[in-house]
């Protein structure tokens, strides 16, 4: 061997040893996915870009289930109803600026609705953001996320990563739950660090969650109101729901005898057709009762704030209210029995409060039972309508149908009279297979939640869209096809916002702005991605038609035509929507 050969070789084993003596290292892009996955976060809902997307990459490639969405909006409410779903937070990952806003409106929702997520997206440059010297997609993304979200952090070093993830996810889930923003700038990713030293940094979060349950005397206080009651009524919002105490308050509703109400979120946590079901006779229930529990449930718009006409006779009602946040309490009116707790830890001590059991008075069972029977008599002719083209009576009549023979399908909802009116029409079965607009009423929901519902249940998804609301996430389709995911989508097509009937008062070309291109064939779009389109004219053909995509479980667009003169102005709130005094416009 020649002496130049014999030095390489000897140089070469040289680095050979310096490599093997070398620390481990690893860098940002590992520690952010080490820290979710040590706390048994697995799917991640996004919109790759710069600067996340080697992220992503490796995400996938350690084992996560990355679900790439077309706008930020759907990836983010995806990842909140997922946390609604799993008491986990979920989490969305989104691009700087432009793509950080697009996520925003999801995590402010999903902090209003008390969902735990996590909105991440990746930033400029501090040293550049801060100075405004003009940085590729340049936001203060920290300080506009803190007023719409729970909480906001920022990650600057690499060894920090697991203690802010932490923070994070206890912040999410912990007491009221929310949304929580965390901020990493690019630099972040590409910081390196040794393995080992990097492995300790990471934090295992700990009982965020602790029980919390309320004092001897506030439960005595609530138990006597419910004993001297006469006309007692529980509601359950979808904090209940999401409680997962299912086997509790079920166990309550029963040894108790009082009738419920269940908020649409809060549905299937007994089945609507359960014998205390009060649903059918709201307003009865509603302004009769003289004493109402609400667990997990609201006095907001949603339940006219606990007063007015809904409630009948000013100061008839007494309100024990279970609710983990003390400020709840008293929000609108005077709550007489606060319970302040965790739903969970608060039905337990109640159920055993009830051990001698209540007995409400038999005249009010009857009564709430006779307005139930009528009122379900008297929905029944509607719903059995097979006219073509269809009302929305006759239509949500059939899927009504698919639900009862599916109980384990989960419903996604979203629209004016679409929504309205199904959360009356379609009974529900299960806890957490319903999931709607909440408590923003806000609409473009329908596609994220489809996908996140498919994605953590692995259970076939209905997904029920006016036209309006599902042009707001209609490109997700393309989403739910490439996945390949179970998600039968119906529109109801009425050509129009609330009708498809509008004119333009001028006469002009341009169309009224509450109507669309009539007769459009949303369910040729879904062909376009490789799904299954149908046209359906009849509650017959959509009963059939929804039945074998739910047996396929392929993707589906089902373009149900609904009468363009059927429905009303604002749905169930037309209350809420201003008109002129003055000048009185067509309707």
């Amino acid at each position: 061997m020649s002496t130049a050969a014999a030095t390489i070789t000897k140089n070469q084993a040289t680095e050979a040893s310096v490599v093997e003596d070398a620390p481990a290292l690893t860098d940002g892009f590992q520690l952010v996915i080490d820290a979710l996955k040590l706390n048994d976060i697995n799917n991640l809902y996004v919109v790759p870009g710069i600067p996340i997307s080697d992220l992503l990459r490796m995400a996938q490639a350690e084992g996560m289930r990355v679900v790439s969405f077309r706008h930020e909006q759907n990836a983010g409410n995806a990842a909140a109803i997922a946390g609604f779903m799993t008491k986990k937070p979920g989490v969305c990952m989104t691009v700087s600026a432009p793509g950080f806003l697009n996520g925003l409106t999801a995590l402010a929702n999903a902090t209003t609705n008390c969902f735990p997520m996590i909105l991440i997206s990746g930033s400029s440059e501090r040293e550049i953001v801060d100075l405004q010297q003009g940085d590729y997609e340049e936001m203060d993304q920290l300080a506009i996320a803190k007023p719409l979200c729970k909480a906001a952090f920022r990650i600057l070093h690499a060894q920090d990563i697991g203690i802010g993830v932490a923070r994070a996810i206890r912040a999410a889930v912990s007491g009221r739950p929310g949304g929580v923003y965390l901020d990493l700038p690019a630099k972040l990713f590409s910081q390196v660090m040794d393995a080992a030293e990097g492995a300790k940094s990471l934090v295992k979060v700990v009982d965020p969650t602790p029980a919390q349950y309320p004092s001897a005397e506030a439960v005595n206080r609530a138990l006597d109101l419910l004993k001297g009651a006469k006309r007692p009524l529980v509601i359950f919002g979808k904090g209940a729901a999401y409680a997962q105490a299912d086997e509790t308050i079920r166990s309550f509703v029963e040894k108790s005898g009082i009738p419920f109400l269940q908020m649409s979120m809060a549905k299937g946590l007994l089945p609507d057709t359960h014998p205390q079901s009060a649903g059918a006779a709201r307003s009865l229930v509603l302004q009769e009762a003289d004493v109402v529990m609400l667990v997990g449930a609201r006095l907001n718009w949603l339940l006219s704030h606990g007063k007015g006409k809904t409630w009948g006779k000013p100061g008839s009602k007494k309100f024990i209210q279970v609710d983990i946040e003390p400020r709840e309490m008293d929000s609108n009116v005077e709550i007489h029995a606060p319970l302040v707790g965790d739903i969970a830890s608060v039905m337990e001590v109640m159920l055993k409060g009830i051990d001698g059991g209540l007995t409400p008075p038999t005249d009010w069972m009857a009564t709430v039972a006779a307005k139930r029977e009528q009122n379900v008599a008297k929905m029944a002719p509607k719903l059995m309508s097979n006219a073509s083209p269809m009302n929305f009576h006759g239509a949500l009549g059939a899927l009504r149908r698919v639900i009862k023979e599916r109980p384990d399908a989960l419903l996604v909802n979203e629209g004016a009279n679409t929504l309205d009116l199904a959360r009356g029409i379609i009974d529900m079965y299960e806890p957490r297979k319903r999931l709607d607009v909440g408590t923003w009423g806000v609409m473009g929901v329908g596609m994220g939640y489809a996908v996140a519902a498919a994605v953590e249940s692995g259970k076939p998804v209905l997904a029920v869209e006016g036209d309006s609301a599902f042009g707001f996430s209609g490109m997700e389709v393309e989403t739910i096809c490439r996945y390949n995911l179970p998600v039968c989508i119906v529109i109801f097509n009425n050509n129009g916002i609330y009708r498809g009937t509008d004119v333009n008062p001028t006469g002009g070309n341009d169309p009224s702005p509450m109507v669309f291109v009539p007769g459009s064939r949303y369910d040729k779009m879904m062909e376009a991605f490789g799904g299954v389109g149908v046209h359906v004219t009849n509650p017959d053909e959509l009963y059939r038609a929804v039945n074998e995509a739910m047996d396929s479980g392929r993707p589906t667009l089902i373009n149900a035509v609904i009468d363009p003169a059927a429905g009303t102005e604002s749905g169930n709130i037309g209350s809420l929507n201003p008109t002129s005094s003055v000048r009185k416009m067509p309707s």
